[in-house]
């Protein structure tokens, strides 16, 4: 997911060749605040011209002093656009208030109820602590955890960022299992900062992976192709999968349960896991 300050016309159509799954127009934090009127509307035009057809759309509102800025909402809810990006939630009650407001938006632009998702992003103390109560809204597609230096998250925490990121282990462990027990299995890491430091994001985004996440939200356009590498199932590794599923069919040709496979013992667990793995990545390219 590729962040682009909704205030820089010409930046949205470069981000849109950039390789990424998903944009992600920006009105909150990279947006000056006397850029506000004039980011809106201009992500309300891209929002307007956009083609589901060629990627996923996301806008991050601004939050207001009591509920989501309800001017943002209203310009950018529209056909093209795929959801919100949420930011700043406190917990259930606030997605449910985005939701009703996003379902009144809906019905006033004839547009079908419920049609907006939600990517929600964890970013306060109360929001992390509810964040199965979050994933089980049913707008909510998924949620994001965030281990970034010294930002929102660190300060709601309250923790000292690291490389090794023992500090938010937990934080971003429970952010994939709150999601995968709500039934949404794409869980979103981020966000690496040194966005220069190409090696540096490949070793992050190489152990959020390994966690469970799905995917990064990234800054650059430079980061996408880093990500989408270290996201993407490997030739070698599609081998294994086909392999095992292959070597584990002969077994059971043959009356058994359990095949050693290079070395392993595999059963139907293991199969499993190999089919799942491939539906999610698709076919051989």
């Amino acid at each position: 997911m590729l962040f682009v300050p909704g205030n820089r016309a010409s930046w949205i159509e470069k981000a849109a060749k950039a390789g990424a799954d998903a944009l992600v127009l920006d009105l909150e934090d990279s947006v000056p605040v006397a850029e506000k009127a004039n980011a809106r509307a201009i992500v309300a035009e891209a929002v307007g011209k956009h083609d589901p057809a060629n990627g996923l759309l996301y806008v991050r509102a601004n939050p207001g002093t009591h509920m989501p800025d309800w001017e943002d909402v209203q310009a950018v809810v529209q056909p093209g656009l795929t959801g919100l990006f949420v930011a700043k939630v406190s917990g259930p009650d606030d997605v449910e208030m985005l939701a009703r407001m996003v379902s009144e938006v809906e019905h006033r632009k004839g547009m079908e109820i419920g049609v907006t998702q939600f990517v929600v992003a964890l970013e306060m103390a109360r929001a992390a602590e509810l964040a199965f109560q979050i994933a089980s809204h049913p707008r909510v597609q998924t949620l994001v955890a965030s281990a970034a230096k010294n930002a929102d998250v660190a300060r709601a925490l309250g923790f000292t960022w690291s490389m090794e990121g023992l500090e938010t282990l937990y934080f971003r462990s429970k952010t994939i299992i709150a999601c995968r027990a709500a039934g949404k299995t794409f869980p979103i890491g981020g966000l690496w900062q040194d966005v220069h430091d190409l090696e540096g994001l490949r070793s992050f985004a190489t152990f959020n992976r390994s966690l469970g996440f799905t995917g990064e939200i990234v800054l650059h356009p430079s980061n996408v192709a880093v990500v989408n590498e270290v996201y993407s199932l490997s030739d070698a590794d599609r081998d294994y999968y086909e392999g095992m599923i292959t070597a584990f069919a002969e077994a059971e040709a043959s009356g058994k349960a359990a095949v050693m496979y290079r070395g392993e013992h595999v059963d139907i667990a293991h199969v499993e896991t190999a089919r799942e793995t491939l539906r999610i990545h698709g076919p051989r390219a």
